[in-house]
């Protein structure tokens, strides 16, 4: 079978529904959040599971924790696994983004493998810290199922990085909140994406409209 990731997008925060840059802020689970968390944590209630693993931003655990407990396994936090640091943008919608950086908010968005975002991260150091810890957790459970709660942008670099896909067009990657993605290790260049961005576990009112 090879090494099974389970890959969980976190639920949503009040950031989320106002459509602001969370990054690296703490923001926690919105009471809708939590209801996406357990929904999933439903869904997955019958599986088996090795570990779980977790960006060690709130919403990130607070996802983990619901998941995994009916699991009985605990959570570890994995610092590399949080979101991308957007620097001065956290906090800020796309709109204001674009009216008070418009010329680095172009760059970015056409480029964002080499452009920094100001005062935060570029997309390749934030591809570099999170694919380096999944490869870590493939090494350590090469025959087993693994749950891993992290971020939309961490969720696209190891999709991205997996199956060869240009980073620059990470953004084409849709996550929603709350989402599943499963992929397949039987090396690091041989990987499967067996499912991608589900939430059939989600009500209509959970999921935003496509």
């Amino acid at each position: 079978m090879g090494s099974r990731l389970y890959l969980i997008r976190h639920g949503e925060t009040s950031w989320n529904k106002e459509t602001r840059f969370q990054g690296q802020v703490d923001i926690l689970l919105s009471e809708r959040g939590i209801e996406q968390a357990e929904a999933l944590s439903k869904r997955l209630a019958g599986r088996q599971f090795a570990a779980c693993f977790s960006s060690n931003l709130s919403r990130a655990r607070e996802t983990a924790a619901i998941v995994a407990k009916p699991h009985n396994i605990p959570v570890k936090a994995v610092p590399d696994l949080q979101e991308m640091n957007f620097g001065y943008w956290e906090g800020l919608t796309v709109e204001e983004i674009r009216q008070k950086y418009d010329r680095e908010s172009a760059d970015w968005w056409s480029r964002p493998l080499e452009n920094r975002v100001p005062g935060g991260e570029t997309l390749i150091e934030l591809a570099e810290r999170s694919v380096r810890a999944v490869k870590t957790i493939v090494q350590q459970y090469p025959e087993e199922q693994v749950l891993l709660v992290t971020h939309g942008g961490v969720i696209r670099c190891i999709v991205a990085a997996a199956l060869g896909i240009d980073l620059n067009q990470y953004w084409r990657l849709r996550q929603d909140n709350a989402s599943l993605s499963i992929i397949d290790f039987y090396q690091w260049d041989k990987a499967i994406l067996m499912l991608y961005n589900d939430c059939s576990h989600l009500a209509p009112g959970q999921v935003p409209p496509v």
